[in-house]
């Protein structure tokens, strides 16, 4: 398990992470989430000893993660795929934190063939491609055999089947009971990965929630409507709170109102009513809605037109 509480993080004048308190549980995969300057890398470092807090705690297992004596056996942490020497051989940086932790000489093949790289572990580090360069680092997360793992961008550089892979070899860790800690930006993934999402912006937590419960606090019940005169019950369904969106003469997407005020509307007209769909709001819809006001650099949309 992973605890914040507290935890504030100041760098000079600025402050990346501000009064940060959350807890990661085993057996979920958990989302961190925020735009680019939220805090999520200096939060993670702040965890894992490499940042010393300005203020307020983080523990794994129970204490702070520099107190274990056996740091691999506790957490293995992915934070920076290059932080390797080049010119070592994938296999030799692996047996070199193996040998640095009474990690057993074996438990290298392990890792290797767990994360398909065996057949390039003669290979010098500095060669490897950005996606390779992950896979190395996520066996080593693995040395220890830890009940904790935490990766920020874990999928940069794959190819679709990498992605695939980590997505599924996240979720058979939470199943095993561990604690799965992962930053991404991107959005169809996390859907598909996480049970719990955390969301920082500008340094604090905005959300912290299962994703169905964050996904449906979201939702603000738009309707896919198909119907013989679209214009005809615009107009009859225009009010404060509702928002419109004419896709055709006969097509129209509807928000803030119920679907049953909708066909009831649409009967009581004698308006031919032939569809009528929930659309609920995606994760990247709903991380969008949140981050809006917290994003470090807005771009400007007209100039990408």
């Amino acid at each position: 398990m992973i605890t914040a509480e507290n935890l504030t993080k100041r760098f000079g004048a600025h402050t990346a992470v501000d009064d940060v308190s959350f807890t990661v549980k085993p057996g979920q995969v958990t989302g961190f989430l925020g735009p680019n300057g939220a805090g999520k890398s200096t939060t993670m470092r702040a965890i894992m000893g490499l940042d010393r807090p300005t203020s307020g705690s983080t523990t794994v297992n129970g204490r702070p993660f520099p107190e274990h004596a056996d740091p691999l056996h506790q957490a293995g942490a992915l934070l920076d795929a290059k932080a390797v020497h080049p010119g070592r051989r994938a296999v030799d940086h692996l047996r070199l934190l193996a040998a640095t932790n009474g990690i057993p000489r074996r438990r290298v093949d392990d890792v290797m063939e767990l994360t398909g790289i065996t057949a390039v572990q003669k290979r010098r580090v500095g060669g490897f491609s950005l996606g390779m360069h992950q896979r190395l680092g996520i066996a080593a997360t693995m040395l220890g055999d830890p009940q904790v793992l935490m990766f920020d961008e874990p999928v940069n550089g794959l190819d679709p089947e990498g992605v695939h892979w980590v997505r599924g070899f996240a979720k058979a860790r939470a199943a095993e009971g561990r604690t799965v800690f992962i930053s991404s930006h991107l959005m169809s993934e996390m859907a598909q990965m996480a049970d719990h999402i955390i969301v920082l912006g500008r340094g604090r937590v905005l959300a912290d929630a299962p994703i169905g419960d964050f996904l449906r606090a979201a939702d603000q019940t738009t309707t896919r409507v198909k119907v013989s005169d679209a214009t005809v019950l615009a107009s009859l369904l225009s009010a404060d709170g509702v928002t419109i969106l004419q896709t055709a003469a006969d097509e129209m997407e509807v928000t803030g109102i119920p679907a049953h005020r909708i066909a009831r509307t649409a009967a009581l007209e004698n308006l031919d009513l032939h569809e009528l769909t929930p659309v609920s709001a995606s994760l990247e819809e709903a991380y969008l809605a949140l981050t809006g006001d917290a994003v470090e650099y807005r771009s400007d949309a007209s100039a990408a037109a």
